[in-house]
């Protein structure tokens, strides 16, 4: 196994000292492994009762093993060299940080946005092979990916069904209808395991395993991390990071975590869904806030702020104050990563199992998908974005004013959220205004890409702390698509999601600035250089 250490200064370290032999005595971590769902409390009883599988999903999911590595070959001796997975939220950003750390391509489709799904289908359609992946079995971003590459399939004179591979639990309305439509394979996952803490159950192994990934290794090193987890001692790594997250006093609830040398790649991406979604609820939380190792909310020094630095085992990174460092392989990561959540949770006073305001936005989607009504006229036009906002837009008339007015809204422990319902294939460079934005309004900015972010942030965003501002970017698109079978297109279907979205964070009354871009590039191009100036203004003002 990969080597595990940690090490911890300032708050984090008093928080530890604290709590660490309180956790011991009651021997927090081999009652979790035990499966002992009352450790959060009566009201979560029932839902931890079914979402402990993850403890021994290690060993669990070994005999899938075989199966997989077999489809694997067989569809490569067929030709069949690319992998698409459509999957979303747990389903989907686990596999993409097992292969893109294993250097395996592996496509994952996300997304609604016509122009990327456009892109996914149309690329080497003849040599690919699809993983659809929803643990409910009725996820209709997922549904909606597999109906039209089932249809390009047939169109080119592809058998579809040959080329479509389903995980979902046992049960499910997907696990029937795919064994009745005769699809390659359907594999089942362990129903007792939730989507954010799937990685190392069938969501996680199948698009892998078929892409090319060693997941036999995968699963032998989350094996051995799972006995060091398992033991009630106060150097359980564990243990100390869940008090890091969750233990703080007051409490440090924004976790920038910092890619700082650990060669895992997206981590912080998979972990920002483990931790929002499991922790953001009741009014309170922690909310993960992905960012480089130099990011302005890393040497801001902010109370409210705690940086997690994932570094290399061999690293010798001098920590600043109110820092954590850890390092260890992917798995053993993740299946820290999964405890100590687990352990955050008991500390919070919270169920890490449930989402409890993840199905609102899905609710006002649909909603607004079956009536269908004209869209809110915006308070003004300024080049290729249009702008909508409330009352506090005031007198601004310019995006970088409306921006601007936005950032005022933010308390002295406010953050700020980007949500981008954009092809985040294309556009990956807009996520530098995140850091920009960060230096202009001295606060925590994360970056969503649409509706990605709506299986993970989104529950924190309503079941937190109201202590959000929401910059929401939609945009035109000049290629829609049909969803086979559906009364709708997924540019309709993209555009719902972002204003039930809206609606349900304006219900809850925080502060939504929506940008239309009514021509795509050159309303990213427009955004981006009204940040880039809003950034060079406030660093001319701090000199």
């Amino acid at each position: 196994m990969s080597t595990l250490s940690y090490d911890a200064t300032g708050a984090a370290r008093q928080a530890i000292e604290k709590h660490i032999d309180g956790l011991v005595e009651d021997r927090i971590a081999t009652r979790i492994f035990a499966k002992d769902h009352t450790l959060w409390g009566p009201d979560a009883e029932s839902e931890s009762a079914v979402r402990l599988g993850w403890v021994e999903a290690a060993a669990v999911s070994q005999p899938l093993v075989d199966g997989i590595l077999e489809l694997g070959d067989a569809l490569r001796a067929e030709g069949i060299t690319r992998i698409v997975l459509c999957g979303m939220g747990g389903s989907s950003l686990a596999p993409e940080v097992i292969a893109g750390t294993a250097g395996v391509e592996l496509t994952v489709l996300d997304s609604t946005d016509p122009e990327q799904v456009g892109a996914a289908v149309a690329d080497r359609l003849a040599e690919t092979a699809i993983v659809v992946s929803s643990k409910s079995g009725s996820t209709l971003e997922t549904d909606s990916q597999r109906r039209i590459f089932e249809q390009a399939f047939t169109e080119a004179g592809i058998d579809a069904k040959s080329r479509i591979i389903i995980v979902t639990d046992p049960g499910s309305p997907l696990d029937k209808a795919s064994r009745e439509a005769g699809y390659r394979a359907v594999f089942n996952a362990d129903p007792n395991v939730g989507g954010r803490y799937s990685a190392l159950t069938a969501f996680g192994l199948v698009p892998c395993g078929l892409a090319g990934v060693d997941i036999q290794a995968f699963l032998d090193e989350a094996e051995e991390a799972a006995e060091i987890l398992n033991e009630d001692a106060a150097d359980n790594i564990g243990l100390a990071l869940g008090i890091a997250l969750g233990g703080t006093a007051p409490l440090r609830n924004k976790i920038v975590i910092a890619e700082d040398g650990s060669g895992i790649v997206g981590f912080a991406d998979w972990a920002e869904q483990l931790i929002a979604e499991s922790t953001g609820k009741l009014g309170t939380g922690v909310l993960p806030v992905v960012a480089g190792p130099n990011a302005p909310e890393v040497s801001g020094g902010a109370d409210d702020v705690l940086v997690v630095r994932l570094v290399g085992e061999d690293s010798d990174v001098e920590l600043g104050e109110n820092e954590v460092a850890i390092a260890g392989g992917l798995a053993t990561q993740m299946l820290v990563w999964e405890f100590a959540t687990a352990v955050a949770g008991r500390l919070l006073g919270i169920n890490p199992f449930d989402q409890p305001d993840v199905e609102a936005a899905k609710v006002a989607a649909r909603g607004l998908l079956d009536a269908r009504p004209e869209p809110t006229p915006a308070a003004f036009v300024d080049g290729s974005v249009e702008v909508r906002g409330g009352a506090w837009l005031g007198d601004a008339a310019t995006v970088g004013e409306a921006v601007q007015a936005l950032l005022g809204e933010l308390g002295a422990t406010g953050y700020l959220s980007v949500q981008a319902y954009l092809d985040r294939i294309t556009h990956a460079p807009l996520e530098g205004v995140r850091d920009q934005l960060a230096a202009v309004g001295g606060r925590p900015v994360t970056f969503g890409w649409g509706p990605r972010f709506l299986h993970s942030t989104g529950q924190f965003h309503k079941g937190g702390p109201a202590i959000g501002a929401f910059l929401q970017v939609t945009a035109a698109s000049a290629t829609d698509l049909a969803i086979p079978e559906r009364p709708f297109t997924f540019g309709e279907l993209i555009a719902a999601q972002a204003s039930g979205d809206a609606q349900v964070l304006e219900g809850h009354g925080r502060p939504v600035l929506r940008l239309h871009l009514t021509d795509r590039a050159a309303g990213v191009a427009q955004l981006q250089d009204v940040v880039a100036a809003l950034a060079g203004q406030a660093s001319a003002l701090e000199s």
